[in-house]
């Protein structure tokens, strides 16, 4: 046997000894391309969450806040939400590691009081509900109607007060409460709105009496803070992205509450977010137009700041002072003031009526995506 041939044990332990090298630095190569795929993908979730948030914001004063605005709203939240789960479902060997259990089990208990929100939101839509009602009785009274007599405006009339009495925010004073409405001519307007808040608060509502808007929010926001380096290293980057999810949550939740009816419309929550993050203007740029447009001296004691709620209230007032000016016969000019008011009227009615089944669809959606993990 030729020496080259017989290379003894020592040969043998020096190739299981490459071997072995070999295969650790494949493990290396390997969980360095599964790093930098995390990290690219991350890096992605963070550019479309951006994108998607500056197309909201770049939207004028007057759609802003709209139905199909909301809507798109909570388009883009569950958009989010899928791609967060993706990351989540591509990552498994993390969750369970500390700290991104801690992290994770703190963004699913923010999705169980988010639920509670979504419920106040859904009682919300059915108070619009009721005042889309009260607008059809309008448009049934004076719509369409060949000729237009002083029994058709005495229906109409008496909508439109019962529409103005359930709009009014609970929190007003009597005082208030009666300076508002003493263009509608009725001596006995208190006894009125005691009769129809009756009625509006036998409806089944989905959360207490107890129940605050504002509290749930805050709760929601409660020890929230961008991750530190170290939680960023130690999950490989997906603390950045429970912080994003968990920051578009509480946005999305807030704003819900800005727009729609509901108890303790407070919109004093801070958003603490580092505007590093590529997302963080688009957001931040929303919450301040929001605020500003619940500033405005006809939003102030807004009971939402949904635009829809305000034309009803503007058309409503506006049909109210003519109905009140009018005398019978009407003249042809006064008749021709009547219709186009109520065309107004209708347009809202249309308006409320295509947008509102849709919305509460997306925010029923929003329930079994915060259940499951």
């Amino acid at each position: 046997m030729p020496a080259t041939d017989y290379q003894g044990p020592s040969a043998s332990f020096t190739n299981f000894g490459r071997s072995i090298l070999s295969l650790r630095r494949e493990q290396v190569h390997s969980m360095e391309n599964v790093q930098e795929a995390t990290s690219q993908e991350l890096e992605a979730f963070q550019r479309q969450v951006a994108d998607r948030f500056h197309d909201l914001s770049a939207v004028g004063s007057d759609d802003l806040l709209s139905l199909p605005w909301v809507r798109k709203l909570l388009d883009v939240f569950l958009c989010c939400q899928e791609e967060f789960r993706v990351i989540l479902s591509n990552n498994k060997g993390y969750i369970n590691r500390a700290p991104m259990d801690r992290l994770i089990s703190d963004f699913f208990e923010r999705n169980v009081k988010a639920l509670d929100v979504c419920n106040a939101i859904r009682d919300g839509i059915e108070q619009i509900r009721q005042w889309q009602k009260q607008l059809e009785i309008v448009l049934c009274a004076l719509h369409n109607q060949r000729s237009l007599g002083e029994g058709q405006f005495r229906r109409a009339k008496k909508a439109l007060i019962d529409l103005a009495i359930g709009m009014l925010d609970e929190k007003e004073s009597n005082a208030s409460l009666a300076n508002r409405n003493r263009s509608f001519g009725r001596n006995n307007i208190q006894k009125d709105h005691q009769k129809s808040l009756g009625n509006f608060r036998s409806l089944s509502w989905s959360v207490s009496r107890s129940w605050s808007a504002a509290r749930q929010l805050q709760a929601i926001g409660n020890n929230m803070a961008a991750p530190r380096a170290n939680e960023i290293a130690a999950t490989n980057g997906l603390a950045v992205a429970v912080f994003t999810m968990s920051s578009v949550l509480l946005f999305v939740m807030w704003a819900l509450v800005a727009a729609i009816p509901c108890q303790d419309r407070g919109l004093q929550t801070h958003f603490n977010i580092p505007r590093q993050f590529i997302w963080a203007v688009p957001i931040l740029s929303l919450h301040e137009k929001i605020l500003e447009e619940s500033k405005k001296r006809d939003r102030r004691n807004a009971c939402g700041l949904l635009k829809e709620i305000h034309q009803i209230e503007k058309c409503a007032r506006h049909m109210n002072e003519l109905a009140d000016s009018v005398q019978f016969p009407l003249t042809e000019e006064k008749e021709g003031e009547v219709r186009q008011r109520v065309q107004e009227l209708g347009e809202v009615f249309e308006a409320v009526k295509d947008g509102l089944d849709p919305l509460e669809r997306q925010v029923l959606n929003f329930g079994f995506w915060g259940y499951e993990k």
